[in-house]
């Protein structure tokens, strides 16, 4: 069967998907621009529906407005450690729910997502994110409490992975799938607070390293001109 020769375009929420998805697992760098010419021309589509994806994005503070138009923020700091201080407090009780409430259908995902993940070959800066938000995210899964699963998936869309994810640090993936691994287990067992316990920890380091590389990244910001100063 041959194809045919034009594919569907894909419409501003394909293109919103797409580049939600980029900006989250750190493909945008902050301060890269989004221009609409060049997105139309990367899509093959008009930019009326790129318009509308980036507008989306906008509101979901995911770009930012500059005088030339739109770019993905630049690091806040201090917004990125109270995230992560969310975080904290949510994916522990996400954890401690998910072990109450967990069905034989989430621990076949579960264990399915630990085995992938220890069966990839030293997997790249993006695979690492992308992989680690689908597990996560199959743990909010487990609580079956919609509302706490949409809390951190808003969560989620606010936390850039950049300069690069912690998941990338020396020993840290290895590490953090051994946790994901007994995080399973304490869900498995329905151990509420050996999950709370476990879940806490981790995101805990995530933090730590995170913090680690805010202060090496500020480090190899060069020095403001001399002239302000005077």
């Amino acid at each position: 069967m041959t194809q045919t020769a034009t594919s569907v375009r894909p419409d501003g929420d394909a293109i919103f998907i797409a580049l939600r998805d980029e900006i989250l697992t750190g493909i945008h760098q902050p301060g890269t621009p989004m221009r609409e010419v060049a997105l139309a021309q990367r899509f093959g589509v008009s930019r009326t529906p790129v318009r509308e994806a980036l507008s989306r994005l906008q509101q979901e503070r995911l770009l930012e407005r500059i005088d030339r138009g739109l770019r993905v923020p630049e690091i806040d700091p201090q917004q990125v450690i109270q995230i992560y201080d969310m975080r904290i407090l949510l994916e522990q009780e996400a954890a401690a729910q998910a072990a109450r409430a967990r069905q034989f259908t989430d621990l076949i995902r579960l264990d399915a997502l630990v085995e992938r993940d220890r069966a990839l070959v030293d997997p790249d800066d993006h695979a690492r994110i992308t992989t680690n938000l689908e597990f996560h995210a199959a743990v909010w899964a487990c609580t079956h409490n919609r509302v706490l699963q949409d809390l951190l998936e808003r969560l989620s869309t606010h936390l850039i992975h950049a300069p690069r994810s912690t998941l990338s640090t020396e020993g840290r993936w290895e590490a953090a799938l051994d946790e994901h691994e007994r995080l399973v287990r304490a869900i498995e067992d329905q151990d509420e607070q050996a999950a709370r316990t476990i879940a806490r920890e981790h995101m805990e380091t995530a933090r730590r390293l995170r913090l680690q590389l805010l202060r090496q990244s500020a480090l190899q910001q060069p020095p403001a001109d001399s002239h302000r100063s005077r």
